[in-house]
């Protein structure tokens, strides 16, 4: 081969097109946003072909914008209405992903660990009905623990949150005054406190104000080495926030399952000796239907991987693994999904 036809043969190699990188877009919950970013860091560096990001913002946040458009997934803990799903007609699949503790963080002069609440302690500190860390409420279920004369002061989230809905979900079963004036939902009108945005901020506020207590995902309250309570569940047990606490409240909520289910269930408050009553799934937010071809199978593709292989960070990032049982079920939405009228999976 000549010279001239080996430039030529370098200069059409060259000007090859490499192949085409497919940009994942989400956003959403900051609950599961410290395995989501593992996740993501992991699969992007064995998967050159594909480019993940996941904005923390808020389940209301990655609510809105999954319904907008704006991004190709969503992320929240707290499911989407019946009327929300009807106003995308229905375009949306839950999948659930991982599972997680939400816990009553706090910070109490003086008492680093071993603080015990009751339900409607709890409900009544963030009515603001119980203001003092000394309140004979508190010290009758904690003998033998100095709690001092410091005011309480409630941080709550300020942006809309899947955490703030398990929370008050939580709260409404147990408190029927709570259900009453309050409810449930990712933004409510909470009747005291100081608003912390996400996660993050909530654990930075508790963390600076003698006298806090907030509500945190379990992951947030280790890694910033927060102190948190045990609470006594649904069976008079008072139960420590633990990944196999989590995973027996997922078990009591299985039975209200099956291979139909849309995931979108409630296992806060559940039966069970040793279920810690504040867990909850989150879910990521696919459409039942894209356009965009290459982006349907990477991404379903991804999701399936953080299902299987990704399940196994889950311990040791603070969340609990979803039982096996559901991965039949989850392949299955999966493979519902389509692109130009074919199987993205």
């Amino acid at each position: 081969m000549t010279r001239t036809n080996l430039l030529t043969l370098a200069a059409l190699l060259g000007a090859a097109p490499a192949a085409a990188q497919v940009q994942l877009n989400g956003a959403g919950a900051t609950f599961p946003n410290i395995i989501y970013q593992d996740w993501i860091l992991t699969y992007n560096q064995a998967h050159s072909d594909v480019k993940l990001n996941y904005q923390s913002i808020g389940s209301g946040g990655g609510i809105r914008q999954f319904s907008d458009g704006t991004v190709d997934f969503g992320g929240s803990d707290a499911p989407m209405s019946d009327s929300a799903i009807a106003a995308i007609q229905g375009n949306v699949l839950h999948i659930p992903t991982v599972m997680g503790a939400i816990v009553v963080t706090y910070n109490v002069p003086n008492v680093a660990t071993g603080l015990k609440l009751t339900p409607d302690v709890i409900a009544d500190i963030f009515l603001g009905k119980i203001t003092k860390w000394n309140d004979a409420r508190l010290t009758s279920i904690n003998p033998g623990v100095q709690l001092p004369a410091t005011d309480i002061v409630v941080v709550h989230r300020s942006d809309g949150s899947g955490t703030s809905y398990g929370f008050t979900d939580y709260l409404s079963k147990v408190s029927a005054e709570w259900k009453d004036k309050v409810g449930k939902g990712t933004s409510v009108n909470w009747p005291v406190g100081l608003g912390g945005k996400g996660n993050e901020g909530v654990s930075a506020t508790v963390a600076q104000t003698p006298g806090g207590v907030g509500y945190v995902e379990l992951a947030y309250a280790t890694t910033n080495k927060l102190a948190f309570a045990s609470i006594r569940n649904a069976s008079g047990k008072f139960v420590t926030p633990t990944l196999e606490s989590v995973t027996a409240a997922l078990a009591g909520a299985m039975k209200m399952m099956g291979p139909s289910t849309d995931f979108r269930v409630s296992i806060t408050n559940p039966e069970g000796a040793d279920a810690y009553p504040i867990a909850t799934m989150t879910w990521l937010l696919l459409h039942k239907t894209y356009r965009d071809a290459a982006k349907a199978k990477a991404l379903v593709k991804y999701v399936w991987w953080a299902e299987t292989e990704g399940q196994q960070k889950a311990p040791t990032l603070g969340y609990a693994p979803l039982p096996k049982q559901l991965q039949p079920w989850i392949q299955a939405r999966l493979k519902s999904i389509t692109a130009a009228g074919q199987p993205a999976m």
